[in-house]
């Protein structure tokens, strides 16, 4: 049973992760409003996301983030090491016909700081998303990503991810 909307959902966590120089407790959890400069932050700091991001939270953001918050199918996950943003993530889940009535989860707008690429990061937030969708009943994971990260691809399919459909998108 899903929570209403406003409800805070429950996080799992800790999680090992290799952060600056050492082992660090990761919590990955719903993101409150005051992550939300940190995570546009996260969302700008990117070479994609510095020509369709800004750097700071505006009423857009501030809508946005009330919207995915008051949503019981949507979550946005912060990577969180002492209060530290690391990382974000945000998961939708999409109920469906398709797949006997399965729902899937989606997965978008991941991000790790800079700083940290390559450290495990990533890989700890999308394995600790695959877990949600698993403990939710989902039948499939799914997210897209642009065709020009290269790296990004190489690392979803070190995560077992398949590279089954073409994505199309139209921006309006």
């Amino acid at each position: 049973m899903l929570p209403g909307p406003g409800k805070r959902r429950p996080s799992i966590g800790p999680a090992r992760c290799a952060t600056l120089g050492g082992m660090s407790d990761v919590i990955f959890r719903e993101a409150v409003r005051a992550d939300l400069p940190a995570v546009v932050a996260l969302l700008a700091d990117d070479v994609l996301g510095r020509t369709r991001d800004f750097t700071e939270v505006d009423a857009a953001y501030e809508k946005a983030f009330a919207d995915i918050d008051a949503d019981p199918r949507n979550q946005l996950i912060v990577a969180d090491a002492d209060g530290e943003l690391l990382g974000c993530m945000q998961l939708t889940y999409i109920p469906g016909l398709g797949r006997h009535g399965a729902e899937r989860q989606l997965i978008e707008a991941v991000r790790v700081r800079s700083d940290l690429r390559g450290r495990g990061v990533g890989g700890q937030m999308i394995n600790w998303a695959i877990d949600q969708a698993k403990q939710r009943g989902c039948a499939l994971v799914q997210l897209t990503t642009d065709k020009t990260r290269h790296d990004a691809h190489r690392f979803y399919l070190n995560l077992g991810f398949l590279p089954t459909h073409e994505g199309l998108k139209l921006p309006l």
